[in-house]
Parts: C-alpha cells; sequence; structure tokens
C-alpha cells in the first residue's frame, strides 16, 4: 500500500471563509437588500458558470446588474469589487498545511474558483509553502469531474494513491475518489483531519 505523501486543499470553507450571504451584508445596511444582492451575485447558476470559465467577470456583472434595484447598483458594484478581501483564513488548516510542508508533504490547492483566486488565497497563512495550485476556471474542468484531479497529478507528478483530497463538499471527495486518491469531507473537525493524515502516512486504512 502506497504511503500518503500529498496533501491537497480545497480553498472555499477549507482554508478560506466563503460565505456569499456575509459578503452581502457587508455592503448593505438593510437585510432584504442584503438578500437581493447576494440573489443578484452568489446565488446565481451564473455564477458556477464563472467559476468554470464559462463566462468571464464583464458577464457575470452584466448578470448581475439585470437582477437587482437600481438604487441597489452602487452596493453591487462595491461588493463586485472588494467581496475577496472579506473571505477570511481558517487558521486551524492553514496552521495544519504549514506543519504537513514542514513535515515533508506536498501541500496543493484544487479549488473551483475564478481566475480572481489568489485574491482570496493571498490572504492565507499557508500560501507561501503551497506547492502548486489547480483552478477550475483556468482548466475549463470544475470538481467532481475525476478530470480536473488528474490534471493536477499530471502537473504536479503525483500518484493519485499517495494524495489525500481534503473537500466540505462530499460530492468533489467522490470525485477525487475516483481519480484514485483518498479523501476527507472535511466538516470543521481539524484534529479529525490530522488523525486520518497520520493513519495514512504510516500505511494504515483511513
Amino acid at each position: 500500500m502506497a504511503l500518503l505523501r500529498n496533501v491537497i486543499f480545497d480553498m472555499g470553507n477549507v482554508l478560506m471563509t466563503f460565505d456569499g450571504h456575509e459578503f452581502a451584508r457587508a455592503f448593505t445596511e438593510d437585510e432584504k437588500d442584503a438578500d437581493l444582492l447576494y440573489a443578484a451575485l452568489f446565488g446565481r447558476t451564473e455564477w458556477a458558470l464563472l467559476d468554470s470559465g464559462t463566462i468571464d467577470h464583464a458577464t457575470m456583472l452584466r448578470v448581475a446588474e439585470a437582477h437587482i434595484p437600481e438604487r441597489l447598483l452602487p452596493n453591487l458594484y462595491s461588493c463586485f469589487d472588494h467581496w475577496p478581501e472579506l473571505s477570511r483564513p481558517l487558521e486551524e488548516t492553514n496552521d495544519l498545511a504549514r506543519r504537513l510542508h514542514a513535515a515533508g508533504f506536498g501541500v496543493y490547492v484544487l479549488s473551483n474558483a475564478s481566475d480572481r483566486i489568489f485574491e482570496q488565497l493571498d490572504h492565507a497563512p499557508a500560501r507561501p509553502i503551497i506547492d502548486g495550485v489547480v483552478v477550475s476556471a483556468e482548466e475549463r474542468l470544475m470538481k467532481p469531474d475525476p478530470a480536473i484531479f488528474r490534471v493536477l497529478c499530471d502537473r504536479y507528478n503525483l500518484a493519485p494513491e499517495e494524495c489525500l483530497f481534503v473537500d466540505d463538499s462530499l460530492d468533489n471527495c467522490r470525485g477525487a475518489g475516483a481519480a484514485g486518491m483518498w479523501t476527507h469531507h472535511f466538516t470543521g473537525d481539524v484534529d479529525a483531519l490530522e488523525n486520518q493524515i497520520a493513519t495514512l502516512s504510516q500505511g494504515g486504512k483511513a
């Protein structure tokens, strides 16, 4: 059995927070207006198209403009420009990533995100030690498609059976499993994640 050598983290709600409702509230003073802002931007199906690289940011903004009252357009523009600045590090997972790197593990990020990902990720304490990043919008592939996990392995010369993928989405974990990786469905329990890493790195079964 191959030993674990690499840990691959999702970004949103694993290394950095992503909460569209929270972001919208930061740019409005009224809860109902925040709901309108969220629905026009983060809550639309087009947001997934942005992450997939199918549409660009200008198109996403035009869609949002068409679905929000005119009086809230200034709020929309501020939110659209600045929401990544409100994405906060999850300190425990960042600390774990740094400790893993110091112990000799490869540390990677694989995220369904637009090409603005580094506006979030660059705030992560673990960013300087990350060995590689694969982003859905750049690859025109999205989790849970196993193909995007194969892209990461091919690009960085990783053996899937030596990788653990960590994501807050169970479907995404299943996609990584189909690509031959170990998986961890992250629910906020960093101790459980660290215990699984310790087991796999010693040749045990997770």
